[in-house]
Formats: C-alpha cells, structure tokens, sequence
C-alpha cells in the first residue's frame, strides 16, 4: 500500500472516532425541580431551549413539583441537585434547622409577578380604591399575599384578613387555584392574579387590570436557585456551569423581541397560544420582572424579609450571608466580560 493510500486510510479512521466521541458526548445530569411551571421563569427554560446547559455539558431533568415544600423537600433527601423556588422556604428551614439547610446561590426574578383586577375599568387607579372592598390574595402565608397586604399597609390603609371592619378585606379563604373561577362567579370585588390567566381575561374582557403589584412593591428576591449545604460545598464547579447557562439564558431575554422569547419558551406551554405568550412576556418585560444577571440582591432580601414580619410568619430577620453566597455568581459575570 502507497503512502497515498495509507493516508487516506487514516483520514477514514480519524472521522469515524470524531463522529463517534461526537455522539458519546456525556452530559451531567442535573435533576432541577421547580416550584411552578410559569412564563415568569422564562429565562430558565429559554437556556435548556438554546442549549446552553448542555454547552456546559450538563443534562438538565426538569420536574415541576408544584408546591415549594415539595422543592425543599426534594432537595433535603437528594432526589434533586437544585430547586428553583422563593428563598422563603430556606428562611424557615434555616429558623428551625442550622445545620441542614439550603443555600441561594442565583436569582432569576426581581419583583412580584401578580396583577391587580377588578370588575369594572378604574381610570387613575390607586391603591385607595381598595378601601371599602375586599380582595381575593390568595393562600395566607404565601409570598403573593403578604406582598399584597404590604403594598396596601405602606398605602396607608387598614388591612384585614378575612375581616370585612377592616378598610380592605384580603380573603384567604379562596385557594389559589380556584380565584379566577371564584371571582368570574362574583366572589371578592377585586381579584390578584398571576399569568397567564391575567392575558386570558383582559382578552375575553370578563375583568379589567388595573395594576401590577409591582409598581408598589419594588425590588424582592422573588425566586432564585437553592441547593443544599452539602453539594454547594462540594459541587461548586457543576453550579458554576450551571449559573452561567442561566446567565446566557438572561442575556438572551434581556436582548431578544418578545416573540423571540415567546417561540423559545413556547415548548414549556404548548398549552398556550403563541399570541397570548407574547403578551406574557411583553407584560412581564414593563414590569422588569427578570434580573438581568444571577446576582443574588441584599435589598430584595431584606424587602422580602420585611414583607414575612409584617405578616407575622417571621419573627427576625437572618443575616444575608448566612443564606446566600455571591462567588459563584460573581465569578461567572466576571468571566463573562
């Protein structure tokens, strides 16, 4: 055989182990577990839909435990690497557990996601409105109802739950699943919702937004990424990847059109009209909903600790450091520029 001909075979060779090693590429798989399935995440399921998980080699497994005591419980047995939820859950885990708790390490949104409807069109709409009537908030205790009975306290208004005396009655004795239907058939004379059933009623016009919870309440850590102690500590390169396909996923929210984003995430809702999710999205963009980088924010920590001692679910604050950790964070930003 000629040098020619033995060259030519090698040539063959080296493709085929290159096609080969190609299609054994081997992902981390990392099961991540969120709290909901919602639009609000958008980011999140815009990096699995680019493919920048899997840039950084890893496979993620995405399971939607509906429900955050679902999500912390997944992570404290190990059945999940991460959890996506309010950072809420490892405030009252680390109250009652400090030796077994979870760490924050990435934040995805920024404020709260809900909006405020009522039976009629209210020009100038105020939070004074408010008075006099009663609002369905949703489930005592959850983060949705004590922002909003933030927000109308820091109104200035005299707020009950389940108390009609009161200069605003926010009703808890509607489960959240059931407050669109129950309001449609006449409970509450105003209504807190997120999307995108929000999109769905203003489009049918069975009730009028009048505002974004939002534009009251500011900067809160809204959800953000947890893991336990024990892998932070002991996979903090496997989080590393991760927080930068998350960061590629921000970038490419903060960035694309609203039908860019729609068309992306729409695998996640194929439920849902790709003409209703542009609307999502382009509500969720005026609100500035998605951090921009996965920084995690002392002050939206704090504001979220000041809204659960308001609401008497928490009795003191705990220390930010104690909670969350900014290396990993940081370090992907930096390298990013």
């Amino acid at each position: 055989m000629n040098l020619k001909k033995i060259f030519c075979a090698l040539a063959i060779l080296l493709v085929g182990f290159t096609t080969t090693s190609c299609r054994k590429t081997k992902y981390k798989k990392i099961k991540l577990v969120e709290v909901a399935r919602s639009i609000f995440y958008a980011p999140q399921y815009a990096a699995i839909t680019k493919g920048y998980f899997k840039e950084e080699g890893l496979e993620i497994d995405l399971i939607n435990a509906n429900g955050a005591d679902k999500v912390t419980a997944a992570l404290l047995s190990n059945d999940a690497q991460i959890g996506l939820q309010g950072p809420e859950p490892t405030i009252y885990l680390y109250k009652n557990n400090k030796s077994n708790y979870l760490i924050n390490f990435a934040q995805l949104t920024r404020t709260d996601g809900s909006f405020i409807f009522g039976r009629i069109p209210i020009e100038n709409f105020t939070l004074a409105d408010l008075k006099g009537k009663s609002i369905l908030g949703g489930r005592k205790g959850g983060v949705p109802e004590m922002t909003l009975e933030y927000v109308l306290k820091q109104a200035g208004l005299n707020v009950g739950q389940d108390d009609d005396t009161k200069d605003v009655n926010v009703r808890t004795d509607v489960a959240f699943a059931a407050l669109t239907g129950s309001f449609l058939e006449g409970e509450g004379d105003f209504v807190s919702l997120f999307e995108p059933t929000a999109t769905t009623l203003i489009n049918q016009k069975k009730a009028y937004l009048l505002a974004a919870t939002a534009e009251y309440a500011g900067e809160i850590t809204y959800t953000a990424y947890s893991t336990t102690l024990d892998y932070y500590n002991n996979n903090k390169e496997v989080l590393e990847k991760f927080t930068r396909a998350l960061y590629k996923g921000q970038k490419f929210v903060e960035n694309a059109t609203d039908k860019e984003i729609a068309e992306t995430v729409q695998p996640f809702f194929t439920d849902i009209n790709l003409d209703v999710l542009i609307e999502v999205v382009n509500r969720y963009r005026s609100i500035n909903a998605w951090c921009k980088t996965p920084m995690f924010s002392k002050e939206g920590f704090n504001r979220l600790q000041d809204i659960m001692i308001e609401a008497k679910e928490l009795d003191s604050k705990v220390e930010f450091n104690d909670l969350v950790r900014l290396d990993i964070a940081e370090k992907v930003i930096k390298d990013e520029k």
